[in-house]
């Protein structure tokens, strides 16, 4: 892990902003998990973060991958869940969440054919979203919907996602920056507009020139240093603390990864002031 650790001094600091925290997506470093486990959670550990989103153990035993993040100060304090369990095993769901300790579950992705989605999707996604976030509130577990992009399509005078978001009355909303904007929407707007809905945020910037899409595909390569993009990463942090959103979590899917992090991290570290 030479090369992770190399970009350890630069980000050495308490990852906070007033009341919320800054965490990181474990996805971010799927491709380092797989070679050094330990090494990789060492390297969340250098670069300040305590707070993670994740729930693989990649290819350990739960309680050998709980030890490691003991050993690291490595909180996963949301985690990550398909849309057919929280459809047919929610039970499983809430084990998984409550085996971690994590206050939220998240689900990034409504399993769809051949780029359909349309309203009968979206409702569909909604009955399960508000059946497994009753059952989840009822452990003390709030459920968050990540939306991908495709939500973003047209519908009456707004899109999908306006008529899910409307609609969901026991789960929440993780809102991936990136995503909302590749996806045609404006995340600030979104954030403004809902408000309480949202209650964790994905930090991710889109590289200056890309259009995007409402497919819920794009190119990892991207995915940019915060603040180096076409999102507003300065206003959606802004309207974050406003909000009182408990966690915005990084992620970064490019292949620099290892080298971008730590400087969103120094980014983020200019806004706390």
């Amino acid at each position: 892990m030479k090369k992770l650790n190399v970009f350890i001094a630069t980000a050495l600091f308490t990852v906070s902003l007033s009341a919320q925290e800054v965490g990181l997506q474990l996805y971010s470093l799927r491709n380092q998990f797989k070679t050094d486990v330990p090494g990789t959670l060492e390297t969340i550990q250098g670069w300040g973060i305590t707070k993670i989103e994740g729930g693989e153990t990649y290819g350990l035993s739960l309680d050998e991958f709980k030890k490691l993040l003991k050993t690291n100060s490595l909180d996963v304090v949301s985690v990550g869940a398909k849309f057919g369990d929280l459809e047919k095993n929610v039970e499983q769901v809430v084990e998984n969440a409550k085996a971690y300790g994590a206050k939220y579950v998240m689900c990034a992705w409504v399993p769809h054919e051949d780029n359909k989605w349309d309203l009968e999707e979206t409702q569909y996604a909604s009955e399960v979203f508000n059946k497994a976030g009753k059952i989840l509130k009822e452990n003390g577990i709030t459920l968050a919907y990540h939306p991908h992009g495709y939500e973003f399509r047209p519908y009456e005078d707004g899109t999908l996602f306006d008529y899910m978001i409307q609609n969901a009355t026991d789960y929440t909303f993780e809102l991936d920056v990136f995503w909302a904007q590749h996806g045609g929407a404006d995340p600030l707007a979104l954030m403004k507009k809902y408000k309480s809905k949202f209650t964790l945020l994905h930090l991710k910037d889109m590289e200056k020139g890309v259009k995007g899409n409402n497919t819920g595909q794009e190119d990892h390569e991207t995915n940019v240093v915060l603040g180096q993009g076409q999102i507003d990463i300065t206003g959606i942090v802004a309207e974050a603390k406003e909000l009182g959103i408990e966690y915005m979590f990084i992620e970064d899917e490019s292949s620099s990864v290892v080298e971008q992090v730590p400087q969103s991290l120094e980014y983020l570290k200019s806004l706390d002031k």
